[in-house]
């Protein structure tokens, strides 16, 4: 599940007539980043959380074949399409689920949970790359038996810090401190299906994943971290696209791990 609908309001210059998860980084909207490096790792089912501007990513994938491929178009009465190549990312099954212009990021999240069928799921933000080992952390999850994974990582002090013990829980969670010394919130989820509506309360388009239920699974002890201290860059700003470009640009992509 990845959250698309967000305005993407601190990167203005590129999201004024498009979502921000389409946002270029090489010529390729950063959403097929992470979902490529999800599909490295054996996730290849999607499902897109949309709200502003969602339509752009629906027209981006319901073409995706002429927009990957080279082709030759023959007009006329017969018209006729030859594609002459093939890309990679044959496989790859997505559901795209409207869940509100307005909406917060716990609300898109219970809004589109009826489309997730397995016992467990991943779950990240459409405008932030990495390069972990999403399959790792699923076994990571899947032995500790918890709620919830986070992937917690070491970066600017903006985001939410996170206190962990010695054995990987999360024992409290604060978005957004004044100050921050230790790992926030990454982004790159896992979590088990069953039970999870109940941290997602109340179920209103004012509901923040990163407030209520990520408090709440906390202090359940419902909440474990993956640490991770490998590449992890968010694109909130225009410095962080031309940071992502630039890397991209000059083959040292550290999040390309396909």
């Amino acid at each position: 599940m990845i959250l698309c609908g967000g305005l993407g309001t601190r990167l203005r210059e590129e999201t004024e007539y498009r979502p921000k998860p389409m946002v270029e980084v090489g010529g390729r909207p950063i959403l097929w980043h992470i979902m490529k490096g999800y599909a490295t790792h054996g996730f290849n089912e999607f499902v897109l959380c949309l709200g502003y501007k969602g339509a752009t990513i629906k027209d981006y994938f319901l073409n995706y074949e002429t927009f990957a491929n080279d082709f030759t178009l023959t007009l006329g009465a017969k018209k006729k399409l030859k594609f002459h190549n093939a890309h990679t990312e044959d496989g790859w099954k997505i559901t795209f689920v409207e869940t509100g212009a307005a909406a917060m990021t716990g609300a898109r999240v219970l809004s589109a949970l009826p489309h997730i069928t397995s016992d467990n799921f991943a779950l990240t933000y459409g405008d932030g790359l990495a390069d972990i080992d999403t399959k790792a952390e699923l076994a990571f999850h899947k032995k500790h038996g918890r709620q919830a994974t986070v992937a917690a990582v070491i970066p600017p002090s903006r985001f939410g810090e996170m206190a962990i013990d010695g054995l990987e829980q999360v024992n409290n969670f604060e978005e957004k401190p004044e100050t921050t010394a230790g790992r926030i919130n990454g982004g790159f989820f896992i979590l088990k299906r069953a039970g999870l509506e109940k941290y997602l309360q109340p179920a209103d388009d004012n509901l923040i994943w990163e407030r209520q239920p990520l408090e709440k699974l906390a202090q359940a002890k419902q909440l474990k971290a993956f640490q991770h201290s490998g590449y992890w860059q968010p694109m909130d700003t225009y410095r962080e696209f031309e940071l992502l470009n630039k890397l991209w640009a000059g083959g040292k992509a550290p999040w390309k791990t396909w």
